[in-house]
């Protein structure tokens, strides 16, 4: 049966974007609120040109802007105890969210980021304007972002960064694929002296609410296992320490170079509960064996990955003459993480105790290389400005096992695995060229066109034949478990290299239509050598009604093309469903097993975005309000893990004879986002005590799939028992983020004192489950920061701060929705949209020079 919340048929719609911008024109003059704009003293220092902002044209002021932008200053950046940039845009901006993905294999150590509720491929990342390559990672486990991949914004230094540009607004018809929830823009450092040297300390001291301190374990009087339990559970752990350096260089009188990097140290966090499960055979007379009483009981990591960083960023410009410069920059990085996975008991049929007597905890180990360089020239040409560059991205992530075993190799398995890795390269050519043209309007007409050409590979390396190996035995059955425990290795089978590439021709037109009315049309042709051509267009318009308050609105559509990791990965691997081991294939849908199951190859997401709302600005007080919705046709998803007697026979005639079951990517579903973003601003003077900066920015976002497409003949045949997207994701994408958030902050300045208090709310997120009955209800929380900065002199600056200051925490599993032993292993869910971990402690010294 088909899913569908549509009163009426479905239509495409890229089909109805004529009739929806016929109906902007006539209403040009509604339109979307920016976010605020920082203060005055602010802006003159840290801000020369706004790069995103729905148009080429170059802006002095956020308030010039037809749609709304979020803008965050190094100052910004520097004043949140948050070590990462995903960290630091969730902790400011309220349609950024930053799940906490752990137990959930790489993802665990390259987090996915969404914004507006939107999947992390939705968003484009640049760097100085031109875009950044995707990360290898697939993110295949029950996550936030499930199916996607997306670029790792925490290969990118803080310490780089001169300020960030979120453009909350879809984009595919000015920056191309992808740009369906918005862009977000990092623009680096170009200081051509000076410079800071920063060092950060911290660790999280908390207490686990609802999770008890194990004091003793016991045997009762009927020889079953028992428990004495004490208050919350107390925890010191994921020491971080974070040390970076940033200096700027001229070259000669003409050019900068500036350079950045950054090291991070994360140890792990651990806030797993109590396995009350036995966890060895008991004797022959049935009595608990006498290691019971003495095992470690918190035999599980539940939270951060333990991970290593280093990150070298380089900026450069250099002017040749007034009409002719060249820029340049690159980046380096390397990860190293090891997290773990769910511990193998001393019973398990899938340890092999000779090797293990104990049992063990596997742990998955992760190597990440990130490079990337860009060079370009731009200058000025008979009248013309123009800009070619070239930019090259790559991201290798190299997987491995380690504290595991193959358990069909028995005892003569390696404990350690290489499984192979995963690579991403990107390649692009851009040119665009700008003119002002004298049409006859009240203002000169600026043109831009430009033209794109982008190439992509990605590749799939086959690890060590003992990462993915099943030994059989004499009848070609599997005699144990194969492939290393946690997570196997790719086979020669899985090993894929596959490339495409695209052509793109876009042009803009930006005008004043009247003194007081700008408006901005965009159009964006794009030819893929694997999936055809695309048109998208944009139209956007700003209104003065006084000079204080705008009206602005913009309607655009949209494309996402598939990945190249959606349309070639291909994988067999263990996955737990209710605790439960399964081999599943996931395979490209134009394989045989994937086609027999009713795949058809993927096709583009069509999106259609309209955003309304209003910018009212008087002294030092702004107030923005944006409403926005999101159409997105053909969603890219994970189907389910179709399995059982039928499929299997299915998979038997098209020869995959070693899967019990497969999954696959197809355009499942159509979804609508709507919601709306709040944002005020105050700068108060305190006269001699200082400035007091004021914000209060809020989100409410709801996401609905109005539309699932009916199971194709092939599982339609097989009954009602058999959907290829059911509930449980369904539910994922409409409450898997928080239904709201709130980010109240204030700023005093005071001499050399800074203080900063913020409080974040998150709303409500269902962790769900095949069924109604087993949703996890995520209640809203609220979380405080405080952040105390003293600067002796104008070089240094002490801080001491907190995150998550008042020790919140989701509400545990077991009271919420029952004991099970796997509810009080993982006390908290995933699905929770802040840090696990409770309370964080740090301090900071900056040295500036």
């Amino acid at each position: 049966m088909a899913y569908d919340n549509n009163s009426g048929s479905t239509m495409k719609l890229f089909n109805k974007l004529p009739l929806q911008l016929a109906i902007a024109s006539t209403l040009a003059t509604s339109a979307t609120a920016i976010a605020v704009e920082q203060t005055a003293d602010t802006t003159a220092q840290d801000i020369e040109v706004i790069s995103v902002t729905g148009t080429r044209r170059s802006l002095r002021s956020l308030s010039e802007s037809t749609v709304p932008v979020d803008l965050l200053t190094s100052r910004d950046l520097a004043t949140t105890g948050q070590l990462e940039i995903s960290q630091v845009l969730a902790a400011q901006l309220p349609s950024f969210n930053y799940p906490s993905a752990t137990l959930a294999d790489g993802t665990d150590h390259a987090k996915p980021a969404v914004l507006r509720g939107l999947a992390p491929d939705h968003t484009l990342v640049l760097v100085n304007g031109k875009r950044r390559h995707s990360g290898a990672l697939l993110n295949l486990g029950g996550t936030v972002g499930r199916g996607s991949t997306a670029v790792d914004l925490n290969n990118i230094p803080t310490s780089a960064i001169k300020r960030v540009e979120v453009l909350r607004d879809g984009a595919a018809a000015q920056y191309g694929s992808d740009a369906i929830a918005g862009v977000i823009n990092i623009v680096l450092k170009d200081a051509d002296e000076g410079g800071s040297v920063s060092y950060t300390y911290g660790q999280y001291d908390s207490q686990m609410a609802g999770s008890a301190q194990l004091k003793e374990t016991i045997i009762d009087s009927q020889g079953k296992l028992g428990f004495v339990k004490g208050d919350d559970r107390r925890v010191n752990d994921g020491i971080t320490r974070t040390a970076s350096a940033n200096a700027g260089f001229s070259l000669s009188e003409n050019g900068f170079i500036n350079i950045s990097i950054e090291t991070r140290n994360n140890e792990p966090t651990n806030r797993s509960g109590i396995d009350e499960r036995e966890q060895y055979n008991r004797n022959e007379n049935g009595a608990l064996d006498p290691k019971e009483l003495t095992f470690d009981r918190y035999n599980h990591r539940f939270g951060k990955a333990d991970v290593e960083d280093i990150a070298l960023f380089y900026n450069l410009g250099y002017d040749f003459s007034d009409d002719l410069s060249l820029y340049s920059f690159a980046s380096y990085s390397n990860r190293k993480g090891n997290s773990g996975g769910f511990y193998r008991r001393a019973k398990d049929n899938r340890n092999v105790p000779s090797v293990y007597p104990d049992g063990f905890l596997p742990n998955i180990d992760t190597d990440v290389d990130d490079y990337s360089f860009a060079i370009g020239l731009n200058g000025v040409s008979n009248d013309w400005t123009w800009d070619i560059s070239t930019n090259y991205g790559r991201n290798d992530f190299a997987l491995g096992v380690s504290n595991s075993i193959n358990t069909s190799m028995g005892a003569n398995s390696p404990t350690e695995f290489d499984n192979g890795a995963l690579v991403y390269e990107q390649f692009l050519v851009n040119m665009d060229a700008s003119n002002s043209f004298d049409l006859g309007l009240p203002d000169d007409v600026f043109v831009t066109i430009g033209t794109e050409y982008r190439h992509e590979n990605y590749q799939i390396k086959a690890g060590e034949q003992a990462s993915y190996l099943t030994v059989l035995d004499a009848q070609g059955v599997p005699v144990a478990a194969g492939g290393a425990q946690v997570l196997s290795g790719f086979s020669p089978d899985s090993a894929t290299d596959k490339s495409r590439h695209n052509i793109a021709l876009f042009a803009e037109f930006d005008t004043y239509l009247t003194e007081n009315w700008n408006a901005v049309l965009a159009g964006r042709f794009e030819d893929y050598s694997d999936f055809g051509s695309t048109f998208t267009a944009k139209l956007a318009s700003r209104y003065s009604i006084t000079p204080s308050l705008s009206l602005r609105g913009a309607i655009s559509s949209g494309f996402r093309a598939p990945s190249l990791a959606q349309t070639s990965y291909k994988s067999v691997s263990t996955v737990f469903e209710n605790g439960v081991p399964r081999e599943v294939g996931l395979f490209p849908s134009s394989e045989a097993a994937a086609k027999a199951l009713g795949a058809k190859d993927l096709d583009a997401e069509e999106s259609v975005n309209m955003t309304a709302g209003f910018i009212f600005t008087e002294g030092n007080f702004s107030f923005t309000l944006d409403a926005y919705r999101i159409d997105i046709d053909d969603r890219i998803v994970l189907s389910e893990n179709l399995e059982g007697p039928a499929v299997e026979a299915i998979l038997q005639q098209a020869a995959e004879l070693n899967t019990q079951s497969v999954r696959y990517f197809t355009n499942a579903i159509d979804s609508r986002t709507q919601g709306v973003d709040i944002v005020a601003t105050y700068l108060l003077g305190l006269a001699d005590y200082g400035d007091l900066r004021l914000s209060a920015a809020v989100n409410f976002n709801d996401t609905e799939v109005t539309h699932v497409k009916d199971n194709p003949p092939e599982l339609e045949a097989l009954g009602d028992g058999y959907q290829y997207f059911a509930r449980r994701e369904i539910s994922r994408f409409e409450k898997g983020t928080p239904a709201d958030k709130w980010n109240l902050s204030a700023t005093w300045d005071y001499e050399n004192i800074q203080a900063t208090l913020r409080a974040t709310r998150y709303g409500e997120v269902v962790d769900t489950s095949s069924s109604a009955e087993g949703d996890e209800l995520l209640k809203a929380k609220w979380l405080t920061d405080i952040e105390v900065a003293y600067r002796p002199t104008e070089q240094w600056k002490l801080a001491l701060g907190a995150n998550n200051l008042f020790d919140q925490y989701p509400q545990d599993t077991v009271s919420n929705i029952g004991y099970s032993d796997f509810n009080q292993i993982f006390t908290y869910s995933g699905f929770t949209p802040y840090s696990l971990d409770g309370r964080f402690v740090y301090a900071n010294v900056t040295f500036n020079f």
